[in-house]
């Protein structure tokens, strides 16, 4: 018992800190209306269409917004008071699902209305990110940013599972408009835990002034950093071809397994199962690296060609808690190492390009992806997505096996840059902790500082 309460304890230590607790509770409850509307929304063009195309436009208005206005959302949340700013985009959100659950009262909404407000959705998502994930790095110790993280993600999973079953229920009971209505309800929690955070007890990050060419400074200061960059990349092919799930489960869920609508969303709930698991598991995990991603990758990509090959609903089912598993298990750890290793000063535009390469990648892979499931049936669109993975995860090894990701090992050269750094009166560069497998990046870590900074320098001029 002692050692079940002490592995209790450190899996959900950040919620001892009362903002995390606020913001925690209050997102749990927001988060699960977002995704019954996300699971309501594919149900409901699926039923207009009946088009694998049709879906996979949805995810293209969904997030075609974080792609578009993905880096300048970030900049603003690297200028932006963070809880000011999620009250804002929160309250617009809650707004839009109020909106959405309007028209879809209607007989028959037609679909390009459905199109223009996931899109009106998809903007709040654009700036909501990069501002939410920042600020729960502010909320909590230093040494507890990975559990808040972990946490984080188990929250976000969490709600993966209620929301995909209650939607499913709404939309089978009492139909999509009251599903959606529900959804904007559920804004007023996280509001409310907004207003109620102490914002004396915040450690907050610099607030970066107001400059030109300071977009183009976090893309050069993101690809300097091996640490920063291969999961970057990673997150590009991945979320393109095998984050498409509200575009291939449903296809595969009714088509290829022989079921109905409420299938879907008891698969995405089982998925979201595992998804739970992986999450808390990582929320325990104390180092985070570049060979920590590959390996997730790795276990994500088998795991979605395991569910290709599925025959029937109770194996797809048993194989959906694997990919979930696997698919958080991924998604943590290249959050967590971008979270850990960007300066705090470009922490929220770093997070908006991974927003950019993993959410905004869905438009382009979306319409890929249904047209493939149109064509030649989901279980093919699942291989594509486990054979990009694989690959995905196959790059990332091969960097750390060649030691790619120590960009620079003489401390000559690192004194050099810091020296240099002293000369532009960019004042102290800071200093990374070591990692296992790549070893020190403090000296990398100064010369992408710098080389930021000359970037931003040079377009400023």
């Amino acid at each position: 018992m002692t050692r079940l309460r002490l592995a209790t304890n450190e899996t959900f230590k950040s919620l001892r800190v009362r903002n995390f607790r606020l913001f925690f509770t209050g997102q749990l409850i927001s988060q699960t209306g977002n995704w019954l509307t996300l699971i309501a929304q594919t149900l409901l063009v699926l039923k207009l269409t009946d088009s694998g195309i049709a879906l996979g436009l949805l995810a293209a208005a969904q997030f075609g917004p974080v792609l578009l206005f993905g880096a300048f959302a970030g900049l603003v949340a690297d200028r932006s008071d963070k809880r000011k700013l999620l009250l804002i985009v929160q309250s617009f959100a809650m707004v839009q699902s109020f909106i959405l659950a309007a028209l879809a009262f209607q007989d028959s909404p037609p679909v390009w209305a459905i199109y223009v407000i996931a899109a009106v959705g998809g903007m709040a998502t654009a700036f909501d990110n990069p501002a939410r994930r920042s600020y729960v790095v502010e909320m909590v110790p230093e040494e507890d940013v990975t559990n808040a993280v972990g946490l984080n993600s188990a929250l976000m999973t969490g709600s993966r599972i209620i929301g995909p079953a209650l939607g499913g229920l709404l939309v089978a009971t009492v139909g999509f408009g009251w599903a959606f209505l529900v959804d904007g309800v559920s804004y007023i929690a996280v509001i409310i835990g907004l207003r109620m955070i102490d914002p004396s007890k915040v450690r907050p990050a610099p607030v970066t002034p107001r400059g030109k060419g300071q977009v183009r400074a976090g893309l050069a200061y993101a690809w300097s950093i091996a640490e920063l960059r291969v999961p970057l990349i990673m997150m590009a092919i991945i979320g393109t071809l095998a984050f498409n799930f509200q575009t291939v489960l449903p296809l595969f869920a009714v088509r290829d397994l022989g079921g109905q609508e409420i299938t879907f969303s008891l698969l995405m709930s089982v998925v979201s199962v595992g998804s739970l698991i992986g999450a808390l598991r990582s929320a325990r995990r104390t180092s985070i690296s570049v060979r920590t991603v590959s390996l997730a990758s790795a276990g994500f990509g088998a795991s979605m060609l395991a569910l290709a090959l599925a025959p029937n609903q109770p194996i797809a089912f048993a194989v959906g808690v694997v990919m979930g598993f696997t698919s958080i298990s991924f998604m943590t750890a290249s959050t967590a190492i971008v979270q850990l290793r960007a300066d705090p000063m470009m922490r929220g535009r770093i997070l908006a390009l991974q927003a950019m390469v993993f959410l905004g990648s869905t438009p382009i892979g979306g319409p890929i992806l249904g047209s493939i499931c149109e064509r030649f049936g989901a279980r093919y669109g699942l291989a594509v997505g486990a054979i990009a993975t694989l690959g995905a995860a196959a790059y990332g090894l091969l960097v750390v096996r060649r030691g790619e990701a120590l960009a620079i090992t003489d401390e000559v050269r690192a004194e050099a840059t810091a020296d240099a750094a002293s000369d532009l009166g960019l004042g102290p560069v800071p200093v990374h902790p070591a990692n296992e497998d790549t070893g020190s990046v403090g000296a990398s870590h100064r010369m992408a500082v710098l080389s930021a900074h000359r970037s931003s320098s040079i377009v400023s001029g």
